[in-house]
């Protein structure tokens, strides 16, 4: 009488296993590098976006995990929110990008929805039912009102100097907008 063979093993991963691991938040950018911009002018948003490959293990058998992003969903802080399919690039490009009405600080939160797909053993991918958000660290902007006004002519101007931004407090941080929304791009 021949041995029967073992049953073989189907593993499945599920969002929750997908959820536990450490997926890396996109990196977000907003704003110009110096962490001011003039209230009114376009702020443009980008993150940077990566399809990870993380390595786990499910029944003693090795586990690839794919982690892809899908969307990515920005709050702007003062009420505004931007939900976009695209991640956005670096300025002069404006595809995804939002204004300040108000003077004061605002954090900019940037949560990436990521899809996944599992490969067993290297076997072919097959995909996770359900997604995961990951939040990435809220980026301080301060949005300026720049004002004209009269100088001595005989002072030279440094063109250079960037006007002058408060540190942070409960006084200073920005409005929230009361004409809020939330867009779709």
């Amino acid at each position: 009488m021949e041995a029967e063979a073992p049953e073989p093993v189907v593993i499945i991963m599920t969002q929750s296993d997908f959820a536990k691991l450490p997926v890396k938040p996109s990196v977000a950018s907003a704003g110009p590098e110096r962490g001011w911009l003039p209230a009114g002018m376009v702020n443009v948003l980008h993150a940077e976006h990566e399809v990870q490959t993380l390595q786990t293990e499910l029944l003693g058998t090795p586990v690839a995990v794919r982690a892809i992003p899908t969307s990515y969903h920005w709050d702007l802080g003062d009420g505004n929110t931007i939900t976009t399919s695209k991640p956005g690039k670096p300025y002069p490009s404006e595809e995804v990008s939002a204004k300040y009405s108000g003077e004061g600080w605002y954090d900019v939160t940037l949560t990436t929805t990521f899809a996944g797909q599992f490969s067993v053993d290297g076997g072919e991918w097959q995909d996770i039912d359900g997604t995961i958000e990951v939040a990435s660290e809220p980026i301080a902007l301060y949005s300026k009102s720049l004002e004209s006004r009269l100088v001595n002519g005989d002072v030279p101007v440094d063109e250079d100097e960037d006007p002058w931004v408060p540190e942070r407090s409960p006084e200073t941080e920005g409005p929230q907008d009361p004409d809020a929304r939330h867009r779709e791009i």
